[in-house]
């Protein structure tokens, strides 16, 4: 699967899609990996606003973006959080490793 990238000064939109959960998390990791690892700055920006269904999923897949930009000295940043993602975070405990 390849992932076109912009060219661009700015930094690069890195969004999560409408629908995240175990079928859709693969790709897109693998989409959210290469814009995020591109972004120049730390932290590295991602936009949740429009994530509406979602489980479990969503926040591995967080983590694991968390994960690999740290290993790149990274950091990451989750703007507009669904309130139903906060409450899972907090649920599952992981809130302060995501920044909540």
């Amino acid at each position: 699967m390849q992932v076109e990238v912009p060219a661009t000064s700015h930094a690069l939109a890195a969004a999560l899609p409408l629908r995240l959960t175990q079928q859709q998390a693969g790709a897109e990791l693998a989409r959210l990996t290469a814009l995020l690892v591109q972004q120049p700055s730390t932290p590295a920006t991602l936009d949740a606003q429009a994530l509406q269904v979602f489980d479990s999923s969503a926040l591995a897949l967080l983590l694991e973006l968390r994960r690999r930009l740290l290993a790149q000295g990274k950091t990451l940043q989750i703007q507009h959080w669904p309130p139903r993602l906060l409450a899972l975070a907090s649920l599952y405990g992981v809130s302060e490793l995501l920044h909540v």
